[in-house]
Formats: structure tokens, C-alpha cells, sequence
């Protein structure tokens, strides 16, 4: 049986490393929007790279799961293993995920080693992000019509130690972006392959 491909052979071919950059945060913090923006910046550069949204999981492997405790855990659970799987492919992962428990952004974390995990907290008030509102689930939530919402209804809770804090109610757009290219730039060189941790085992 031949040897199964490896992730530095698949980063050799793509002339950069491969690892996910986590967004986390309120809903309509900015997560999606500046998933898409960094995602078309690197593409522009020629890395290969993808968006992992939480809508479009929720709208299909995680069609199962509601909003409970339980079923997020389990959403950002398999979340994590998805995110690591498009790593060893190759690709550089932006997820857009409220992600609202710590303990579950630890597990996920843990399936990295060291330099292939960048935390980044969207750090947005809740007065923004509900003026925002542009799926109107603030309102619905006030209202009595959605249970257990992040921010109203069900708790958030900030990293400890992110890689990266946006405070994206305050800095345009355009600022946060380029604060995460300063971020994947000094982790997306083959350069430094010796002083960074290896693919995980298998």
C-alpha cells in the first residue's frame, strides 16, 4: 500500500502552510464579513484558502443540531473537525462561528498544533451589534420568537488569550482586514517550516 500524501507535500505544492483562522464573536460582529474580505485578499495573493461559515453548516451537516447548550457544543464540535480536515488538505480555513463557550474553542484548538490555531475575537458591544441586526434576529430574540440567542438570551464568552482582538464596532472595515493579513502573513511562509509544529498525527 502506498504512502498516503502528506500535508507538508500537499504545502509544498501550494508554496505556503496550511492552518485555520477562527473568528469568533457576537452575531453581527462583522465574523462573515470579514471572512469573505480576508478570504479574497489571500486568494488575490494566490493562497489557497477557504470560508467555513456556521449559516451554511447549519443549513446542512449540522441540520440537525438547535441552539441548546448541548447542541452547540456539538455544532462547534464537529465545526472543529471540518476546519481540521480542510487543514490537512492544504488550505488556509477562515470559520465564521459565534462559537459562544470557551471550553468548546479550547477543544477545537486542541486538535492543532501549536502556530496552526488563530484565535481572533471580534470584540463588537452587544448596543452595536443589535443596531446592526441584519437578519433582524435581535429583534425576534427581545421579542419573545427566538430562544436561546447569544447576547440576549444565552451567554457569550470572550477568549482569554486570542491571537487577534478586532474591535470591529470602532475600527472601519478596511482596518480589520488588513490587521488579519498582518496575522496570516506571519504564519503562511514555508520559511519558517523548522521552528513550526508538524502536521497533527493521525
Amino acid at each position: 500500500m502506498e504512502e498516503q500524501t502528506t500535508l507538508s507535500q500537499r504545502e509544498a505544492l501550494n508554496g505556503h502552510r496550511a492552518f485555520c483562522v477562527w473568528l469568533t464573536g457576537l452575531p453581527a460582529s462583522g465574523k462573515t464579513t470579514l471572512a469573505c474580505l480576508l478570504e479574497g485578499e489571500l486568494t488575490r495573493r494566490r493562497y489557497h484558502c477557504y470560508v467555513l461559515d456556521g449559516d451554511d453548516l447549519r443549513r446542512g451537516l449540522n441540520s440537525d443540531l438547535a441552539f441548546s447548550p448541548l447542541a452547540r457544543t456539538e455544532n462547534i464540535r464537529r465545526a472543529g473537525h471540518v476546519s481540521r480536515l480542510l487543514v490537512e488538505a492544504g488550505l488556509i480555513v477562515i470559520t465564521s462561528f459565534i462559537s459562544p463557550y470557551r471550553s468548546d474553542r479550547n477543544r477545537v484548538r486542541e486538535l492543532y498544533p501549536p502556530g496552526r490555531f488563530l484565535e481572533v475575537y471580534l470584540d463588537c458591544p452587544l448596543e452595536i451589534c443589535e443596531s446592526r441586526d441584519p437578519k433582524g434576529m435581535y429583534r425576534k430574540a427581545r421579542q419573545g420568537e427566538i430562544r436561546d440567542f447569544t447576547g440576549v438570551s444565552a451567554p457569550y464568552e470572550p477568549p482569554q488569550a486570542p491571537d487577534l482582538v478586532l474591535q470591529t464596532g470602532v475600527l472601519e472595515t478596511g482596518k480589520c482586514v488588513e490587521a488579519l493579513l498582518a496575522l496570516c502573513q506571519g504564519h503562511v511562509s514555508l520559511k519558517a517550516r523548522a521552528e513550526l509544529s508538524p502536521s497533527p498525527a493521525r
